[in-house]
């Protein structure tokens, strides 16, 4: 399993993108940095999009890669939970921004939605996906990935904290999880479903309690304006934990 991350941040500027990965070239989660990204060629490739919630960092390539399929007279599949059908629906594809590409119109679709439940497996492009709610400002869920040869990839997506539910439901061989904001931002995390660094640390804890070790880490998500203290903080929680923390970067690819 070859994971790429295209979009490692939470806003955009010449430097960083916002969140995206794409694992084996097929298969998408989320829509930061899609389009962006990805030649025509290489969105063409893609199988299958996998959207964790509704917020525009998220899902704001969907109306563009949308026109491209449209364009190559192709469908893309979309995967998330009804929520995010809804606000693509009302807010971006809805034939007064860009066009409805939700609909069903005759012929072939640009994009045909599909819609997702928590904890219920569903069979994904060769792939076996989980989607797993985590804790954020409005309905959101990771999504555990596992290849035909049996490696995992969690990504948690945006989350506070509280994942000893979360954990108790998936294995991951690599674990990509969020961290926004620095340390001192605490009450700010709390409020509007983030982690920093310090309050990372006790749900790994809490994940290798569970699980007796720690997969493979790596963070995501984080904001560009305090990423030199946030890999100062995570490298804290790292030695604490004597294990390693990577910082996710625009164009890391980590094999599985």
């Amino acid at each position: 399993m070859k994971v790429q991350i295209l979009g490692a941040h939470n806003i955009e500027s010449q430097d960083t993108r916002c969140i995206s990965l794409i694992i084996d070239d097929i298969m998408a989660i989320d829509a930061g940095a899609l389009t962006s990204s990805l030649s025509l060629a290489a969105q063409q490739k893609l199988k299958a999009v996998l959207l964790t919630h509704q917020h525009y960092d998220h899902v704001r390539d969907i109306p563009a890669i949308g026109m491209n399929f449209y364009l190559h007279e192709n469908t893309i599949d979309i995967y998330s939970i009804l929520p995010v059908r809804e606000a693509l629906s009302s807010y971006l594809l809805n034939d007064i921004l860009y066009p409805d590409f939700l609909k069903k119109p005759p012929g072939k679709p640009a994009i045909r939605f599909n819609t997702m439940e928590p904890g219920r497996t569903e069979s994904i492009a060769g792939y076996t996906v989980l989607p797993v709610s985590v804790s954020h400002a409005v309905p959101t869920v990771g999504y555990e990935v596992t290849s035909p040869d049996g490696k995992k990839v969690f990504y948690t997506s945006d989350t506070g904290p509280g994942l000893d539910e979360c954990w108790r439901q998936v294995s991951p061989d690599l674990l990509i999880i969020e961290v926004t904001a620095i340390n001192k931002w605490h009450d700010f995390a709390i409020q509007s479903g983030h982690l920093t660094a310090a309050l990372l640390q006790p749900e790994l804890e809490s994940l290798r309690k569970l699980k007796g070790q720690l997969p493979e880490i790596v963070t995501v998500h984080m904001n560009p304006l305090d990423e030199k203290v946030i890999k100062e903080e995570i490298a804290a929680v790292a030695s604490a934990l004597n294990t390693d923390i990577r910082l996710g970067y625009e164009g890391m690819i980590i094999e599985l």
